[in-house]
């Protein structure tokens, strides 16, 4: 079966190592072979997956459990679990893009930034350290600051909470071993959002892996991170421990980080029909917020912090969280038609704010459950695969707001109690159609209140409650493929979104009810094509779109700085995402054992569609905070002697920063190298020695900025050339 998704595996090819006897296993994983002797090792082959070799006692009478690892990019064998399909690929009709392990370790794991963006049509930028915004397909329009209206889960159990926001700064880097990215509405399988959705998924022990790994990075301004792992797999059970720490003193002043991560990643297999699993993760986080700077300030000297009287340091702008996360998911398939998988999940996170202007202090606390059920059948000719099923996510927040006296806490301005909820009720149905056609209808219902009781305000001297239950939506998608040959695959859809606000955008930080913010709710038309050519060599990906999005929510901030919020009619998103990768050579007994050329490129053609502010119109301008171009490419090398070497280059246009188009970022191109030395030391011991430098050319420019700012304050310096080396030990049993 596939270690990842734990379905059988069709056409493996088994080998008796003694007496070279072979068979393949069938359409359910199935395999017989008659042995002798007192014991007996088998060698596992699957194009697409890791060899595995497993040795067995005899006389044997059990069921064998074999689970192999998927290990190629080829995208006739990358099987993903978007639309709940678990299909390879080049059969699944929709725009994904997948961020491995592979792509994750060409850097140095200090975050994801850099591995996201080699994706086309994504954007993740990090404001300062540890302060990350996500965009996909231009959803960044209503993110001042953290992750919003793209939808995220893990390990199945959802990462976004009730609230509409997603703590992923919670997370290491390292703690991530896959990422799927959906683009566009996916609310008919993953609730409100019109933005995307994003499945990640944990580090776990491989079956037969039993292995303690430790590695340290240092680099330029203060950066520091060390990583422990142990990780032991078995046929019934795997369990992963892993404990990183991340220090940087920063580039800019008033931009020193501390972040530690417990995570502990399990599974087991019960039985052949059931799987278990759990994850928890502990995080402890500390970052400053240096605040944007002017034009003039950028200029000047862009590694400074905010000044004034409400300035960064003279306020002590931080952000200090820690809290607990908790997952359990279990599926079981309950015969050979019917599966059903249901995960839980909890969190509790405590939170200590001096902003510039105010002070937070908020306790959250949150339960969910996600369940689905489905039944594959035949009906006629055709494959079915029907699904059904619900989500529910409940938080608990108490929100304090207090005057900021130089980084201590004032008077109180608020006190409240929010709760939110949210509600899906989701199905699919799939079917596999004579001629290589695949068909998908889905649908869900989506539901989503916030309940929030001021207990006190200082301006009124009263409590009173606000009850905001937006009207339950249903969220259509219709998709259709078709496999043009069996490398190549076509496919179209069509999708609706809907967006509710978030909590922080209905309660601002300044204590203000937003009492009026209307859920955004859009169309989507999208095409695509994508394949390999060259006997696979050559793989790409294109696909293009057209997104109307009603109701649009803006932000921009006020005299306080404080982000504000509200509908501003519509807008139209045209574009075209395209990924190409070349494979110049593949061969592992080679001296040069890997040579490979990849690149992607987004163009956005996003306008405001009917926009008025005051007295002027903005029909028309460039969407906020969207590049018309970005791009990315790179070059992996590796020998047989164990040197390697990835060399990236990522390139963004222009940026609008105001809704009147009247001032820009200028464009940039961003060079980054790591070369090192991967080699076993003995029969147990792997060295992996690295070096390596981010903004090779020196390149001034900003990553994060402050659109639609108060007092021109839109830019967030990025750091100029820095290096960082480091080192692994990995010892295995």
């Amino acid at each position: 079966m596939d270690a990842r998704t734990r379905q059988p595996l069709d056409g493996v090819t088994i080998t008796a190592g003694a007496t070279g006897q072979q068979i393949i296993s069938d359409a359910n994983g199935h395999f017989s072979l008659p042995a002798e002797g007192a014991a007996a090792t088998l060698n596992f082959q699957l194009i697409g997956y890791t060899t595995r070799s497993v040795s067995v006692r005899l006389p044997y009478s059990e069921t064998l459990l074999v689970s192999l690892q998927p290990s190629a990019t080829n995208l006739s064998e990358v099987v993903v679990t978007g639309y709940e399909a678990n299909r390879p690929l080049l059969e699944t009709a929709g725009a994904i893009s997948i961020v491995d392990s592979e792509v994750m370790q060409r850097f140095d794991e200090s975050s994801l930034v850099r591995a996201v963006n080699t994706v086309p049509g994504v954007r993740m930028e990090e404001r300062a350290p540890a302060s990350y915004r996500i965009s996909i397909r231009g959803s960044s329009l209503r993110s001042p600051y953290g992750v919003r209206n793209v939808k995220m889960y893990l390990d199945d159990v959802p990462l976004t909470e009730a609230s509409g926001v997603t703590m992923l700064n919670m997370l290491d880097a390292g703690n991530i071993d896959r990422m799927e990215i959906l683009k566009g509405p996916v609310g008919s399988m993953y609730g409100a959002g019109t933005g995307g959705a994003i499945l990640l998924e944990p580090k776990r022990a491989a079956p037969g892996e039993h292995r303690l790994e430790v590695g340290a990075t240092t680099g330029s301004y203060g950066f520091r991170r060390y990583a422990v792992t142990a990780a032991t797999g078995g046929e019934k059970a795997n369990a992963l421990v892993q404990y990183t720490r991340q220090q940087y003193d920063g580039y800019r002043e008033h931009t020193a980080m501390n972040r530690d991560v417990f995570l502990l990643s399990t599974q087991f297999h019960p039985t052949e029909k059931q799987t278990i699993s759990a994850f928890l993760i502990y995080s402890d986080l500390f970052y400053q917020l240096p605040g944007a700077l002017t034009q003039e300030q950028y200029n000047e000297n862009p590694r400074q912090a905010r000044g004034g009287m409400f300035g960064s340091v003279a306020q002590n702008a931080t952000m200090n969280m820690d809290g607990v996360n908790v997952g359990l998911s279990h599926e079981y398939k309950l015969s050979s038609k019917w599966r059903n998988i249901t995960s839980v999940y909890g969190l509790i996170r405590a939170q200590d704010h001096p902003f510039n202007t105010d002070y937070e202090r908020n306790a959250n606390q949150e339960y969910g459950a996600r369940s689905r059920l489905a039944y594959t059948t035949r009906l006629g000719a055709a494959e079915a695969i029907f699904t059904v099923g619900g989500e529910y996510q409940r938080g608990f927040q108490v929100a304090r707001t207090y005057d900021n006296n130089g980084g201590a806490v004032g008077a109180m301005r608020s006190d409240d109690e929010l709760i939110s909820e949210t509600g899906l009720l989701f199905a699919q149905a799939e079917f596999k159609l004579p001629g290589n056609w695949l068909a998908t209808a889905a649908l869900s219902y989506n539901d989503t209140r916030y309940d929030i009781t001021r207990l006190q305000q200082a301006a009124a001297g009263t409590d009173f409650q606000f009850v905001r239950d937006f009207n339950a939506v249903l969220s259509p998608r219709v998709a259709l493929l078709k496999r043009l040959t069996n490398t190549i695959s076509a496919h179209a859809s069509v999708s609706a979104g809907y967006s509710p606000p978030t909590e922080e955008e209905i309660l601002t930080s300044d204590g203000v009810l937003n009492q009026e913010l209307e859920a955004e709710k859009g169309l989507n038309y999208e095409a695509g094509v994508r394949g390999l050519l060259l006997g696979g060599r050559l793989s790409f990906d294109v696909v293009g779109f057209s997104f109307r999005l009603n109701e649009t929510i803006v932000s921009r901030q006020e005299v306080s700085s404080i982000a504000v919020f509200r509908n501003v009619g519509s807008t139209r998103q045209n574009g075209v995402e395209t990924a190409l990768a070349f494979t110049v050579v593949e061969e592992p007994a080679a001296a040069l054992s890997l040579l490979k050329i990849w690149g992607s490129y987004t163009y956005n053609h996003f306008r405001f569609k009917e926009y008025q502010q005051g007295e002027t119109v903005l029909s028309g301008n460039r969407l906020t905070g969207v590049a018309p171009h970005m791009a990315t490419t790179g070059l992996d090398l590796a020998t047989s002697p164990g040197f390697y070497l990835n060399l990236t280059a990522n390139y963004v246009a222009d940026i609008p920063l105001n809704d009147e188009n009247t001032v820009f970022s200028d464009s940039f191109l961003i060079l980054g190298a790591r070369t090192g030395f991967r080699k076993p030391l003995g029969k147990n011991l792997t060295l992996d020695a690295f070096a390596g430098t981010e903004n090779l050319t020196n390149q001034k420019y900003s990553l994060g900025n402050d659109l639609n700012a108060f007092g021109g304050r839109f830019f967030q310096p990025a750091a100029d050339r820095n290096y960082y080396g480091g080192l692994s030990l990995r010892y295995t049993l």
